[in-house]
Formats: C-alpha cells, structure tokens, sequence
C-alpha cells in the first residue's frame, strides 16, 4: 500500500512549539514532543524535499547555541499506521504533586486532591512534556494559593493558563502572536469547560499592567526584547523559562535594569527558569 503520511524524527532538545511557530506551515497535520525527539507530520502529497530545508534552517536559528548538531530522519507511514502510531505516542502525562495532562482518547484515574486537562495535540504546542514547560507548570503547584490574576505570554497551547485556574487562579489570560496558536488554545479551553475566567487571545502585551503572576516560556531573544513590558505587566513576580543556562547572568542583567530581581532559578535538562520580584524598601514596593 503507498504511504500516504511523512513522519520527520528530529532529536534535539529545542522546543517543539518554538521550532512549529517558526516553521508557520498550515500543512503540518500533526506533531508530538517525546522527551529528546520531536516528530512532525505531513501529508505525502504536501511532502517535498524543501520542507526539509526549512526544517534544518528553523532547527539552525533555534538551536545554534547548543553544542550538538539535530538528527533528523524523515520515514514514510501507511495510512492503516497513522492513527496506531498518532494514539501510541501520545500518553498522559503527571507533572508535579497534582497535574494530569491526557489526550482526550486516554482516560486515566485522577484522585479528589489532583487536576485534570485534556489536551489533544495540535499546532500550538506546550503539553509539559518539555523541561521548559514542565519547571512552570510545577512551580505553579507552590505559587498559586487561590484567587491570583495570571498572564501567560506566548501561551501556546494555553496549558499553563488553564493549569493556574484548575489549581485555584481567578482569572488568565493567555496572549500570543500566532493565530493559529490561538484557535487551538481555545478549542482546548472549550473541552475542558472553562467560561469567562479565561481569555485567550492573538495581541501584544503593550495594554496590560498588574497581573499577580506573569508567566513567560520564550526565548532568550525574546525575552531581552520584552523585558521592559514584560516588567510592566508584572504586578508581584514574574516566572521566566526557556533559558539554556549559560544565558542566566545577561537575562537576569536585563530585567535587573527594568526593576525586577532574581529569587529561585530550576535547572532541568540544561534549561533553565528563573523568578523576578520587585525591590521591596522597608515601607513596601520600591516606585
């Protein structure tokens, strides 16, 4: 039977929503994040030889500073193989002392303490298999108390939103710069029941100020760009990740310079995130 599906394997350790959003290719039916291997999907008749180009030129600008070259390797699948192969790498993932995360073809038992999100994966990415999403989504387990304002910059798949309200968070809102991220941000919202306390929306962060807790997954050159909205938007403390460690002292430079300063880092897999706080005086927050 011809193949009807091309399967690109790719090891490395960038992020995969990084490495989608930069590729920006509407004809990617599919893609999963296991551990060190990212697999994308097209469709055999979309399938050419400059995909692959562009592959390796995204993989170039996302992971240039790391040591070791990507190995990719592209196979081709039958169709009767797509959904076995689709179903089988996509497992539910337990993050911390209370997440669960599963597809929605996956039920699992959730005891009364722990907190459930269906998320099928899509375009947008962030499902906390990646160490830089997994550091936030456990360092939401201690921070949030219950009744926080929340923003989470470059939400992705808006995992990280919808975790801080199931774990007691008022309001998020997740903003991020493609549309397509988006649309599939809120169709996970939609399956898992969330109304008004989420918003998830394609804008900038120029119009906001004062969130409780500001998260932010991006890179290193991002998040030197944001540095000083991101420190506007920042109402308590700022959560930052995405770093390789190595970019620890310019990125904790730049927000220093805007007013914020550094509290506990996580280290995993050699990534790296870090928590901002604003100076205190002895009368209360610095101006």
């Amino acid at each position: 039977m011809a193949a009807e599906w091309v399967d690109v394997m790719i090891t490395s350790s960038v992020d995969a929503g990084e490495l989608l959003g930069l590729l920006g290719d509407p004809a990617i039916q599919g893609a999963w994040q296991d551990k060190s291997v990212i697999h994308l999907y097209w469709p055999e008749h979309n399938w050419s030889p400059n995909h692959l180009s562009q592959v390796e030129g995204a993989l170039r600008q996302l992971d240039g500073q790391l040591a070791a070259a990507p190995d990719i390797r592209v196979q081709s699948l039958p169709h009767r193989d797509w959904n076995r192969i689709w179903a089988e790498s996509v497992k539910p993932l337990r993050v911390g002392r209370r997440i669960v995360i599963r597809p929605s073809w996956e039920p699992v038992v959730v005891r009364p303490d722990q907190i459930e999100i269906i998320l099928d994966p899509k375009q947008a990415f962030g499902t906390g298999h990646h160490a830089t999403t997994g550091m936030l989504l456990e360092w939401l387990e201690d921070l949030v108390h219950g009744g926080e304002s929340v923003l989470d910059v470059g939400t992705g798949s808006g995992v990280l939103a919808m975790v801080a309200l199931r774990l007691g968070a008022a309001t998020a809102l997740g903003i991020d710069n493609d549309p397509v991220a988006i649309e599939c941000a809120q169709e996970s919202a939609r399956a898992n029941r969330f109304g008004d306390e989420l918003a998830l929306r394609c804008e900038s962060l120029n119009s906001h100020r004062g969130f409780d807790l500001v998260l932010a997954n991006l890179d290193r050159q991002t998040l030197l760009q944001l540095a000083d909205m991101l420190t506007g938007c920042t109402g308590t403390r700022l959560l930052v990740s995405g770093l390789l460690q190595d970019q620890r002292e310019e990125i904790i430079a730049a927000f220093a310079a805007e007013g914020l300063y550094p509290g506990q880092q996580r280290e995993r897999d050699g990534w790296l995130a870090v928590e901002f706080t604003r100076a205190q005086s002895c009368q209360g927050e610095l101006p």
